[in-house]
């Protein structure tokens, strides 16, 4: 490769780059960008035509068989990497305990938090029985008290749990799958 004053240039096995500013036989004399002058042998660097920024998307190529494949991708509609279960039955039980009750007289905090969990209990009984293999549980943020004792009730079962998609619930929802394998 033919190397003239002027041309910039980087460095093939360091991360220097410059601009040519003498030429000796094979010996190149570059300064970089911070100003610092070193030799190499031509053979050790490369011409830099065009800086990286510089460039836009497939500028610089022009082959046949790349148009083709960009043009055939552009005709295809994306294919998702998830796949959507059409008939998955998603069971939602709302644990606030004024859609449990119609009134909450009479009703201490223990009483409702029973009455809450309770509830959840029947509805993953209900769901194992039934082989529905997904449940959110609509809990609230509120202090956790409610979260933490569904938890606990919820390690009884054969099931694996976690936070439901904040996008739809936010905070205050777990999401049970019920494994529908156990031999029982």
């Amino acid at each position: 490769m033919r190397f003239e004053i002027g041309n910039k240039v980087a460095v093939l096995d360091d991360v220097l780059k410059g601009e040519v500013i003498a030429i000796t036989n094979n010996i190149v004399a570059i300064k970089t960008t911070d100003g610092m002058h070193f030799n190499f042998n031509e053979k050790e660097l490369v011409k830099i035509g065009v800086s990286q920024h510089e460039l836009s998307k497939f500028s610089d190529i022009n082959n046949s068989l790349l148009d083709e494949k960009l043009a055939a991708s552009k005709n295809q509609p994306k294919k998702s990497l998830f796949k959507k279960q059409q008939k998955e039955t998603i069971m939602e039980v709302d644990l606030h305990i004024n859609q449990l009750v119609k009134s909450v007289k009479g009703m201490d905090n223990y009483d409702m938090l029973n009455l809450q969990l309770d509830t959840a209990k029947s509805k993953v009984e209900y769901a194992i029985k039934k082989k529905i293999s997904k449940i959110v549980f609509i809990h609230g943020v509120g202090e956790g008290v409610l979260k933490g004792e569904l938890h606990a009730l919820l390690n009884k079962y054969p099931i694996k749990y976690y936070d439901a998609s904040y996008k739809k619930y936010g905070l205050g929802a777990t999401e049970v799958y019920v494994f529908q394998n156990v031999n029982s």
